[in-house]
């Protein structure tokens, strides 16, 4: 049986963050921590561009466009969404999840969802940088893992 395993090196691989500037004070925490991974792993600095967007909900067709442009082998969405009084939250992030998961199919370019879903800031705050680790920095590893997949598939 072959087996393929890709390592977890940056090098030679070029990755686009797109952030939400909405809850900008846990997004900051969420670039910071993906681009200490993409850097940590050996990409270079000219190799990682970041796109802001308004929110959340405009990560996806920014991903997609980065996605086929053939410029980059990878994008990493960040974003946090906390949970309010209605259920708008939940479809935020159901709606950017699935999104994400058809862009890599469609492209081939792995979408990384590194966007914090929580029910309060509490959580929230863990999750970006705290007791949980640092969402952002999860998903640049997994971003950088597919694309190097992908590339020896």
């Amino acid at each position: 049986m072959k087996e393929i395993n890709a390592n977890l090196v940056a090098e030679g691989l070029r990755v686009a963050m797109v952030a939400s500037r909405f809850n900008s004070f846990l997004v900051e925490q969420l670039v910071k921590g993906a681009t200490d991974a993409f850097s940590r792993l050996g990409g270079v600095e000219d190799s990682l561009t970041l796109v802001r967007v308004p929110g959340a909900y405009e990560i996806p067709v920014v991903a997609k466009k980065l996605a086929v442009s053939g410029k980059y082998d990878a994008v990493v969405a960040l974003g946090a969404v906390v949970q309010g009084a209605t259920a708008h939250a939940g479809l935020i992030t159901q709606t950017t999840a699935r999104a994400f998961a058809e862009i890599s199919l469609e492209t081939g370019v792995p979408v990384a969802d590194g966007i914090v879903a929580a029910e309060t800031l509490e959580q929230a705050v863990e999750r970006c940088g705290t007791k949980q680790g640092n969402r952002g920095f999860a998903a640049m590893q997994s971003a950088i893992e597919t694309a190097n997949v992908v590339k020896m598939i």
